[in-house]
C-alpha cells in the first residue's frame, strides 16, 4: 500500500515525500481512511507507530479545502500531555503541510504570552497546545473554539495520569458538539472509555497494539547491581562503548538527573539533563542539541518517557526502575523506532527494585534477560519480592459492661469502692 492509495491533497503527498515515506504504518492503514471519512475514531497504539501522521494527514486534507474563520478560531485543535510532544506535533505537521497555506500556532505553558497572542490575533487553521496554557487563553477570550470542526486528543491516557482530565473536559466542552473528536492512546482501561463515551459519537475502535506491549526492535536485557556506585560504574561502562552511539538514560528524580549528567560531563561524556523544573527554553535548547548530535547521553525524568521523539536512539538505559510497568514500556518506546534496532537495559538493586521488576516483567509477559560485565559482577542475587501475609487474629468479643447499685455481693463481683459490675457476653 501506497499514501497515494488514500487520495489525499496533491500538495500533502509531495511533503510525505519530502519527508521520505512512502508506506503507510499500520496504523496509518487503518485510521487515515476513517478519519478521512469523518468518523470519530478511538484508536490504540503505542509509541513509534507514526500515529502523529495517522490523524494528521487526513486533518490537512480537510484544511486544503481553505475557509475563512475569524481571528483565533481554530478549524483544528490538537491536545498534547507534554510541552515535548506538542512541540514535536507542530514540526510533523509543518513538515507535511509545507507545500500548503497553513496558518498554525503552538500554544505551552511556560512561554511567552506575546507571540501566542500575535498568533491567535489573526485567522488561524490549526493549534497545538497543553491543557492548562489552552484554558487560560479560553479565559482571557483569546482563543475561539466556537468554529472547531476537528479535536485530537494525543496520548489521551498520559494527559489523564497528569490530572488533567477536568482541563480537557473543559475545553471539550467549549468545542462545538457537532465536531469530530480523534482519541490516541497506548492504553485502554475503564477511565479510557469513560472518557471516550462522553467525548466521543458512535467512534471506530482501532487497536494496533495487540498483546506485543514492547517492541520487538528492542532488546531487553537487566544488570543486577548491589548500590548507586555499582550502578554508576555499570553507566560509565556502557557510557564507554562505541556501539552507544546516542542514548537516554532515565533518573527517578530530577536532583538525580542533575547529579547524573554532571557526573557523565566530567567523565568527557557530551550530556545534558532534561526534567520539569527546567524552563520551556531550556529543554528546547537541550533537545535541540540532542536532536543536532551534539549531545550523546540525554539523562532525563519521566517528563521525556512519552512523546519525545528523537533519530537514532540506540539505547534507553533506566538508571532507576519506573515506578509503573507502563511507563517502562513508554520509556523503552524511545529507541526501536522507524524499523531500527534499539538496546533498552534496566539496573535493578533489590528491595523496592524487586517488587517494581516484577511488576514490570508480569506487564510485559517476560523476563528480562540478566546480563553480567566481567569485573562488575554484583556480589549477591537480586532477592524475590518480599511476600507481605497478613496476619489475622481473632476477633475479641465486645464486652458490655453494666452498672449497678452499690452492694455487697462477696468479694467476686464487686467492684472497687463497693460499686457492683454485671457483665454480659
Amino acid at each position: 500500500m501506497n499514501f497515494k492509495d488514500f487520495d489525499l491533497d496533491s500538495s500533502i503527498l509531495k511533503g510525505v515525500r519530502q519527508c521520505g515515506y512512502t508506506k503507510p504504518t499500520p496504523i496509518q492503514q487503518k485510521a487515515i481512511p476513517v478519519v478521512l471519512a469523518g468518523r470519530d475514531l478511538m484508536a490504540s497504539a503505542q509509541t513509534g507507530t507514526g500515529k502523529t501522521a495517522a490523524f494528521m494527514l487526513p486533518v490537512l486534507d480537510r484544511l486544503a479545502s481553505s475557509i475563512k474563520g475569524k481571528r483565533g478560531a481554530p478549524r483544528v485543535l490538537v491536545l498534547s500531555p507534554t510541552r515535548e510532544l506538542a512541540d514535536q506535533v507542530i514540526e510533523a505537521t509543518r513538515s507535511y503541510g509545507r507545500f500548503m497555506r497553513l496558518k498554525s500556532a503552538v500554544i505551552l505553558g511556560g512561554m511567552s504570552y506575546k507571540p501566542q497572542f500575535k498568533a491567535l490575533s489573526q485567522p488561524i487553521d490549526l493549534v497545538v497546545g497543553t491543557p492548562g496554557r489552552l484554558i487560560d487563553h479560553l479565559k482571557r477570550g483569546s482563543l475561539d473554539l466556537s468554529r472547531l470542526e476537528v479535536l485530537v486528543l494525543d496520548e489521551a491516557d498520559r494527559m489523564l495520569d497528569m490530572g488533567f482530565k477536568h482541563d480537557v473536559e473543559r475545553i471539550t466542552s467549549a468545542a462545538p458538539r457537532q465536531r469530530q473528536t480523534l482519541l490516541f492512546t497506548a492504553t485502554l482501561d475503564r477511565s479510557m472509555a469513560s472518557l471516550a463515551s462522553r467525548l466521543l459519537v458512535d467512534p471506530v475502535r482501532i487497536d494496533v497494539a495487540g498483546n506485543n506491549l514492547t517492541l520487538d526492535s528492542v532488546s531487553q536485557y537487566l544488570y543486577v547491581t548491589d548500590d548507586l556506585s555499582h550502578k554508576k560504574r555499570l553507566l560509565k561502562h556502557l557510557a564507554s562503548k562505541r556501539m552507544l552511539t546516542r542514548a537516554i538514560v532515565f533518573s527517578a528524580t530530577k536532583r538525580g538527573a542533575e547529579r547524573l549528567a554532571k557526573e557523565l560531563k566530567r567523565l568527557g561524556h557530551k550530556a545534558a539533563a532534561l526534567h520539569g523544573d527546567m524552563s520551556q527554553a531550556a529543554r528546547n535548547r537541550t533537545m535541540k542539541e540532542m536532536r543536532n548530535g551534539r549531545l550523546r547521553l540525554l539523562v532525563a525524568t519521566d517528563v521525556a518517557a512519552r512523546g519525545l521523539d528523537v533519530a537514532g536512539i540506540s539505547h534507553v538505559i533506566n538508571f532507576d526502575l519506573p515506578q509503573g510497568a507502563q511507563d517502562y514500556v513508554h520509556r523503552i518506546g524511545r529507541t526501536g523506532r522507524a524499523g531500527a534496532d534499539g538496546i533498552a537495559i534496566s539496573f535493578a538493586s533489590g528491595g523496592d527494585d524487586a517488587v517494581q521488576l516484577q511488576r514490570i516483567e508480569r506487564f510485559i509477559g517476560k523476563k528480562l534477560k540478566r546480563k553480567v560485565i566481567p569485573g562488575l559482577e554484583p556480589t549477591s542475587p537480586l532477592a524475590a519480592p518480599v511476600k507481605t501475609v497478613r496476619s489475622f487474629k481473632p476477633r475479641r468479643q465486645k464486652r458490655r459492661v453494666s452498672y449497678g447499685l452499690k452492694a455487697n455481693v462477696g468479694s467476686t463481683g464487686t467492684a472497687k469502692g463497693g460499686r457492683r459490675i454485671r457483665i454480659t457476653k
